[in-house]
């Protein structure tokens, strides 16, 4: 039987690799850890993907920088899989909590497979990697080859664990995938495709009157994070290399995310958008896309949701986790 580990289990990434694990293996033991340990509001967000099987997941509090807890917790529970999703997300609050940031999310990392090495268990290993690794990267198609220029504490962070997911390689059995922008309807209200959504939404309730954001023409590659699951399963079973580009290989303005969502309100959006370039990190690419080939062409790996049927998703089953 499969004993699968989720750090960060109540993320979106846990909740869409949680709905795929037991759509491929139904009789999977799921341990998730989360700072969050409602479990009710979870598994309230499972039903919403239909998923009924819920007694084989269990949710633990544990404290991940702590290496002895760390041992404890994976010596208990034995699990045959991996999937490191656990640590601080938001890009922004990096630039305010820089060395926190950083130590979370390479400490993490490194108290689980040092764990791994120190019992001799060598069991797949996924480490969430990002595309904010490439830092400025505006006019070339980033794929696995291409070079890193991080530009924020988190970003920085998320490349020193990459280079140890290669240099681990010789060791565990362990991969990185390279995730570009993902989104679902339980991504949080503070990321812009959530952000747009929820000011149509007021806007056209007569709740709100403007919205501004920092740029119509940043061009981002987003895709579906129920899409992006589907290659950690495919990267973690059958991949053979130690890296991997997750994305669509496709790039959209937020111009047209916005086009679209104030679209399905019958709103004209130029009547309600304002641009303040000061909203802006500074660094941040103009464009960013990925050439995701090795992951097709190794894995037969491809999205199933188009950018338009992403946000027509986002918009009808907007929940809050």
């Amino acid at each position: 039987m499969e004993k699968i580990l989720i750090t960060g289990i109540t993320g979106q990434d846990g909740l869409f690799l949680t709905k795929n694990i037991l759509k491929t293996n139904p009789d999977s033991e799921i341990y998730g850890i989360s700072r969050n340990t409602n479990n009710l509001e979870y598994k309230k967000s499972l039903e919403k993907l239909d998923i009924e099987k819920i007694d084989n997941i269990e949710i633990f509090n544990v404290n991940l920088m702590d290496k002895i807890n760390v041992k404890k917790f994976i010596n208990s529970t034995k699990p045959t899989k991996i999937f490191n999703l656990a640590g601080p997300s938001s890009v922004s609050e990096s630039l305010i909590y820089p060395k926190d940031t950083f130590s979370k999310i390479t400490t993490i990392f490194n108290n689980l497979t040092e764990v791994l090495i120190e019992e001799n268990v060598s069991i797949p290993f996924f480490q969430a990697s990002s595309s904010e690794m490439f830092g400025s990267s505006n006019t070339e198609v980033l794929n696995e080859n291409s070079v890193f220029r991080p530009q924020s504490p988190y970003a920085k962070a998320k490349l020193q664990n990459h280079k140890n997911v290669i240099n681990l390689s010789k060791h565990l059995n362990i991969k990185s995938g390279i995730m570009f922008n993902h989104e679902s309807e339980f991504r949080k209200t503070e990321y812009l495709f959530m952000k747009v959504i929820n000011a149509a939404k007021n806007i056209s309730e007569k709740k709100l009157k403007k919205l501004t954001i920092g740029s119509l023409t940043y061009e981002r590659d987003w895709s579906f994070a129920g899409d992006v699951s589907r290659a950690m399963l495919d990267i973690i079973n059958f991949g053979k290399e130690n890296s991997y580009i997750i994305g669509t290989g496709k790039s959209h303005t937020i111009e047209y995310l916005i086009s679209l969502v104030f679209d399905f309100y019958s709103l004209n959006w130029r009547k309600y958008i304002e641009v303040d370039s000061s909203l802006l990190r500074e660094g941040d690419p103009e464009k960013i896309y990925c050439d995701p080939s090795r992951l097709k062409n190794e894995l037969n790996w491809k999205p199933l949701y188009s950018f338009e049927e992403l946000v027509e998703r986002c918009i009808l089953n907007s929940v809050r986790i």
